[in-house]
């Protein structure tokens, strides 16, 4: 596959809450503008919160997360409406997760978050506790930065319809991923395509040039409610039975879907912009 087009983008304001789908958006360095520019910090761990812990974080992503002319606004599943501005954002947002948390823009300096072992959380539930591996987020990112490992995260149309027909339910949602882009490869070649990537150079558009560092290893956020999406602990499950690759050289075969890349050359991208590996 040499030439394949950006199906969609997405924006992700605070981490593991629902995000933004853009018709056009600019990406540098730091990643695609706006995104993950807020998280959640643990008041009594000091860690970054996030929904890789299912019992304690899992009403992350029921929360979706939009900036605004007046910064970043929040809507939760009652359909409140929440600023980042306001004053009593923190209140708010603990109450509703029922830990006490602060919402930042700054992350803690040597900053961690737990990464429940997801394999265990499929077989106990979402709501046992099982044990976690303890995470240094941001690796392959800029300084400053909440991302994971990488500042650009990206799936293909292949992939997503590949775990669609493994799948029970027969569908797999680019949104449970929480990709910036969605990139269409049309049907050939089938599946879980860009694991082929890694060391490629993506180029996109006019003038955006990235480079595929990872595959992305699955924890068990895919199969949590987002926002209006079920449960759906076959995002994770079909990926363990059918596509355990190393993430990177060296490293044990794991549930992998989509990959991480850095930012070559900035730019802006759109929908609909060719991409050519």
């Amino acid at each position: 596959m040499t030439r394949a087009t950006v199906a969609a983008l997405y924006r992700h304001p605070v981490k593991s809450m629902l995000g933004e789908r853009l018709k056009t958006a600019e990406i540098t360095a730091r990643g695609l503008t706006g995104d993950r520019r807020f998280a959640l910090l643990d008041r009594e761990t000091g860690k970054v919160a996030s929904a890789k812990t299912p019992r304690l974080w899992r009403a992350l992503p029921t929360c979706t997360a939009a900036l605004t002319e007046a910064g970043t606004a929040i809507t939760t599943p009652a359909g409140e409406l929440l600023h980042s501005t306001d004053p009593g954002i923190d209140d708010a947002l603990s109450a509703l997760l029922g830990r006490p948390v602060t919402l930042s823009d700054v992350p803690p300096s040597d900053g961690t978050l737990d990464r429940s072992r997801p394999e265990q959380v499929l077989a106990a539930g979402q709501e046992a506790e099982v044990d976690a591996d303890v995470v240094r987020f941001g690796s392959a990112s800029p300084p400053g930065t909440f991302f994971d490992f990488a500042p650009v995260h990206l799936i293909t149309t292949s992939t997503l319809a590949r775990i669609a027909e493994l799948s029970p339910r027969g569908t797999a949602e680019a949104q449970r991923y929480r990709p910036n882009l969605v990139i269409d490869t049309g049907d050939n070649p089938p599946g879980f395509v860009e694991h082929h990537w890694l060391g490629e150079e993506l180029h996109i558009g006019d003038h955006l040039v990235l480079q595929v560092i990872a595959s992305t290893p699955r924890c068990a956020v895919p199969t949590l409610v987002h926002g209006f999406l079920p449960r759906d602990p076959d995002a994770l499950r079909v990926l363990a039975r059918h596509n355990r690759v190393p993430a990177l050289p060296g490293r044990a075969a794991e549930p992998c879907a989509g990959v991480y890349a850095q930012v070559v050359r900035g730019g802006w991208v759109r929908e609909g912009d060719a991409v050519r590996v």
